[in-house]
């Protein structure tokens, strides 16, 4: 499942393409027809994303030329098209005149300059801007949104749950998946198990700083890297990671590998119904 780094940096690139302009909308699919009908022909004046969730605003004034706008909420929106990725949820966005469909193609966004195609959702949906206001408060804080971590942070520290289990549920931080998780919880030292009202305030404080940086980090350069300057291949004379997820990781997806820090093999269990990654070693 894509983290919440990739559903900003794709509100980046929809906003690039087709911001403050008229666009086509359609679903090939036909499964998105009724909605797609309600905002084609409209401005898509703003795009938005909280942890996994994304927002694309659209203007019900066709043709109406504006700035797109870089926050969410503006006044002139009235149409919200909410989706979330899911497991298997794509978006491709591609220059030039939109080829004819091949596959499922869910939703689809035009104008002359470039399209976008949506396959695979979860979520597909047209909301309003009260029903959108919900899911955000629904969310815990998005490291990537420069939010307030203390409604997190308080949570967290009255939890008897494992930090690992904390970190995945959305209600409390918004955007961190199973890769995020498990580098950030090595970065800190700290063991996976450990309960939230264990985990000492600095350190609550100190992984939401890290994962601000991490999070941000994965927007610009559209990949996840975890690994400090002194564990990089070049630094470390060893192999650069070959995996489908790019970017070079601690523990992530390298269970039996030895630990880049201390040599220790990487170990994994289930954790909130996903594969956890640490070292026994480090994380002790």
């Amino acid at each position: 499942m894509p983290e919440g780094h990739t559903i900003h940096r794709l509100a980046r690139e929809l906003r690039d393409a087709f911001g403050g302009r008229v666009v086509k909308v359609s679903s090939p699919q036909g499964r998105f027809a009724d909605g797609a009908h309600q905002v084609d022909g409209a401005v898509l004046s703003s795009t938005d994303a909280h942890g996994k969730h994304l927002f694309l605003g659209f203007d019900s004034a066709a043709g109406r030329s504006r700035a797109p706008a870089t926050e969410p909420g503006g006044t002139a929106t009235c149409s919200w098209v909410h989706i979330h990725l899911g497991l298997y949820g794509k978006f491709w966005i591609g220059p030039g005149a939109a080829p004819a469909p091949w596959g499922a193609v869910r939703m689809r966004i035009e104008n002359d300059d470039a399209y976008a195609d949506l396959r695979g959702p979860t979520r597909c949906e047209i909301i309003d801007p009260g029903e959108k206001a919900v899911l955000h408060g629904r969310l815990g804080p998005d490291p990537v949104r420069a939010d307030d971590p203390e409604t997190a942070l308080r949570r967290i520290s009255a939890s008897r749950t494992s930090i690992a289990v904390l970190l995945m549920d959305q209600s409390v931080i918004a955007g961190v998946g199973n890769v995020y998780r498990a580098e950030v919880l090595f970065r800190a030292g700290l063991d996976p198990a450990t309960p939230g009202r264990e985990v000492e305030p600095a350190v609550l404080r100190a992984i939401w700083a890290d994962l601000v940086l991490l999070m941000r980090r994965g927007v610009e350069v559209g990949r996840i890297d975890t690994v400090r300057p002194e564990h990089e291949p070049a630094a470390m004379g060893r192999a650069p990671r070959e995996d489908a997820h790019g970017g070079e990781v601690y523990v992530y997806r390298r269970a039996g590998l030895p630990c880049h820090v201390c040599g220790t093999e990487v170990r994994t269990r289930e954790a909130a119904a996903r594969n956890l990654f640490w070292c026994p070693t480090c994380q002790a």
